[in-house]
């Protein structure tokens, strides 16, 4: 059923809602009640300056009576029933669902965006459990505790005579690892709450670099007013990076920063986001590689980008290893395990230099839409006798909403937690289907 014809439902909604008889709307309009009923009951179309006084008598906006809903409620319920496509739920009847029963039509929309919201909680911790190496050393730190702590109680507790000597020895032990399992304990429960808040240290070097990078917004601004500004004092006033390791990852990300800077100025940057915003014309605008072009747009302000959009960055090296991570919300980045490899930034790495550019639907969240580039770049940093170093990048953005995507590539964040059930570069079993498998 079309939209134009469920307006007449949405009038009649909106004029029982305010308890206004068929007639005196009729009379409000300069139109019979008869051609109103009609109009109550879809069988007139509806537009123009009718539609402007039957609103304006309503009191509604003249867009949410001819047009509907928004299209993003509609798209939800679309995704919810794509992703439960086992239940045969009347698609071409979403709109009618929408205008008859708001709220219901909201209630599905809220819970397809809780279990949305769930299943990235779920990818955050499968992926920690697994990969984080603090999580691993924190709970190994407890369990020997916890088993030193009962070994030694079980002896006092176990009945036979122990020595004056020995009991003040194991009362020692226990006390001992009582404090280190209280101490472990803490830092554990305070890294927990802390990454739950975005707001964690981390426990690599990298983890230090990327939260020294959201403190400041991903922007460096000393750099930004000169480029050949000390790097080193820019690292030491930092209070997140605290070890030799991440110090040296903050200091090659400055020096790639400060080239970046300087080959493409933010000035000249914004200004050329005021014509085009497409990346390979925006790079022969401004002479750039396109590496450096990705690395620069993501560096800019979001009110910079207020008309564009922010953008996200991540980048690998030519193993896969992730290398650096700007994440977008609802598109996320593993921290510690292997990404999807369906990837444009995995693609690339086949041939360097030749762009990609692909609509991502992010698996499981299919109202969510990202329009991504990907480039690999060569460097011989040691010259020709040494070897070669390529690096691939991927610019993120969200898709514009109400513009159509021709084609559309369906990816994940990780295999563990991918809701893709016939993708043919799966690694692993999901733990979706594990959970459903046991479920039934």
């Amino acid at each position: 059923m079309s939209r134009s014809l469920l307006a007449g439902t949405r009038i009649r909604n909106s004029r029982m809602a305010l308890g206004m008889k068929q007639a005196e709307l009729a009379r409000a309009c300069g139109i019979s009640a008869s051609y109103l009923n009609l109009i109550e009951h879809n069988r007139r179309r509806i537009g123009g300056s009718l539609l402007l006084r039957i609103s304006e008598a309503l009191g509604a906006d003249p867009e949410a009576i001819g047009e509907g809903v928004e299209s993003a409620l509609l798209a939800s319920l679309d995704s919810a029933a794509d992703k439960h496509n086992e239940v045969a739920a009347e698609r071409g009847r979403a709109d009618e669902l929408a205008s008859r029963f708001p709220g219901w039509a909201r209630l599905i929309e809220a819970q397809f965006r809780e279990s949305a919201r769930l299943e990235q909680v779920v990818e955050r911790l499968d992926d920690r459990l697994t990969h984080d190496p603090f999580l691993s050393a924190s709970m190994h730190n407890v369990l020997t505790s916890v088993t030193a702590i009962r070994s030694a109680s079980g002896i006092l507790a176990g009945g036979d005579p122990v020595e004056p000597a020995w009991q003040r020895r194991f009362a020692r032990n226990i006390h001992e690892d009582s404090q280190r399992l209280a101490d472990a304990t803490e830092s554990l429960v305070g890294y927990l709450e802390a990454e739950a808040d975005d707001r964690g240290t981390g426990s690599l070097p990298q983890d230090e670099v990327e939260q020294w990078l959201i403190a400041r917004g991903w922007t460096i601004d000393e750099l930004e007013r000169d480029a050949a500004a000390p790097i080193e004092a820019i690292v030491d006033g930092a209070e997140e990076i605290r070890t030799l390791a991440a110090q040296e990852l903050a200091h090659g990300y400055l020096k790639q920063y400060a080239a970046d800077a300087a080959a493409i100025p933010k000035p000249s940057l914004e200004d050329a986001l005021g014509n085009t915003e497409e990346p390979l014309a925006l790079a022969d605008v401004l002479g750039a590689p396109l590496p450096a072009l990705f690395r620069r747009l993501a560096t800019l302000d979001p009110d910079v980008l207020r008309d564009h959009g922010s953008f996200g960055l991540v980048g690998c090296d030519a193993s896969g290893t992730l290398t650096f991570r700007k994440p977008l919300p609802d598109f996320d980045l593993p921290r510690y395990g292997g990404a999807c490899p369906l990837w444009p930034l995995f693609r690339v790495g086949q041939q360097p230099m030749v762009p990609v550019r692909e609509t991502l639907a992010m698996s499981g969240r299919d109202d969510y839409l990202f329009d991504v580039h990907a480039v690999a770049e060569i460097t011989h940093p040691l010259g020709f006798e040494g070897p070669a170093v390529m690096m691939s990048w991927m610019l993120i953005r969200p898709w514009p909403r109400g513009r159509e995507a021709n084609r559309i590539l369906r990816a994940g964040t990780t295999c563990r937690v991918c809701a893709e059930k016939m993708c043919p570069a799966r690694r692993e079993p999901a733990v979706f289907s594990t959970l459903s498998d046991e479920r039934l």
